[in-house]
């Protein structure tokens, strides 16, 4: 598929999916929040820092870091203009004055060279067009010395969370394989895949480090209505279904789901990748 409709298929469902993030944005932030903090770990962001926050989705890391800053600034930048009016609504709440939020591919940064002190990017890269442009366009703004982090998803038995509903969902729907290096969660699984962007990039010192966390949603039940609600590749599955089999698809993933973690607490493991410009 080419860029430019990749790229617009991608806006197109995280503007749908936005409401649903806003509504369970308390539980994602919780069970994200070790990507970010393992971000914020080797930005160290400084009190006058100019921070660029890619895909910044619902606002972190980047509010995170606006927090600790004094007289800097981080520049909050998404694909999708409804999941930045989430993030603006949290830094309305949180009274932050030091933020700016731009509309934004990443791919194609609208910012000069050596621009930014620091880049963050969680959980952005399996979904942009051309991997190694966004890993460019990023290395690009920073700054000589200036420190880079991102965080994608681990290998698909450590994922529970996602490998849950797709294995609920095959048992039941016949779908067709995606293409080869489609966007998709484990599109940047592989050990050293993303490192090896940045180090063809210009980065130095990178270095990459598991990121384990869970995704708390208290039952088998609230899961399933989370994931129906923010995840639009198990939205699109179960939307060529009829209800019936939809409904055996439920059955299926709750039962496994509570076999494997009956409090509803569901181990993920990510992977962080630093580097210095």
């Amino acid at each position: 598929m080419p860029a430019n409709d990749i790229r617009a298929a991608q806006e197109a469902s995280w503007n749908k999916f936005s409401p649903g993030w806003r509504k369970w944005d308390a539980i994602t932030m919780e069970w994200l929040a070790p990507h970010g903090d393992s971000i914020v770990d080797h930005l160290r962001p400084a009190a006058a820092d100019h921070v660029l926050d890619v895909a910044a989705g619902t606002g972190e890391p980047g509010l995170t870091i606006a927090r600790r800053l004094g007289a800097g600034r981080v520049v909050l930048t998404d694909l999708a203009e409804g999941m930045l009016r989430v993030a603006k609504d949290k830094a309305t709440d949180a009274g932050l004055t030091n933020v700016e939020f731009r509309h934004v591919d990443a791919c194609e940064l609208p910012f000069a060279d050596a621009t930014f002190d620091a880049v963050s990017c969680r959980l952005g890269f399996m979904f942009f067009p051309d991997m190694q442009l966004a890993a460019k366009e990023m290395v690009r703004v920073l700054k000589p010395g200036g420190r880079l982090a991102t965080t994608v998803w681990g290998a698909p038995e450590a994922n529970f969370w996602v490998t849950c509903m797709m294995q609920g969902i095959q048992r039941h729907i016949d779908l067709p394989a995606p293409p080869p290096g489609a966007p998709g969660m484990f599109r940047c699984a592989p050990p050293g895949l993303i490192a090896s962007l940045f180090v063809a990039a210009g980065l130095t010192g990178v270095r990459e480090s598991d990121v384990p966390s869970k995704l708390r949603c208290g039952s088998a039940l609230g899961y399933w209505r989370m994931m129906t609600e923010i995840a639009a590749p198990f939205v699109a599955a179960l939307g060529t279904a009829d209800a019936a089999t939809v409904d055996r698809v439920r059955a299926d993933v709750i039962a496994a789901l509570h076999a494997r973690h009956p409090d509803g607490a569901i181990d993920s493991l990510g992977r962080v990748i630093v580097g210095v410009k």
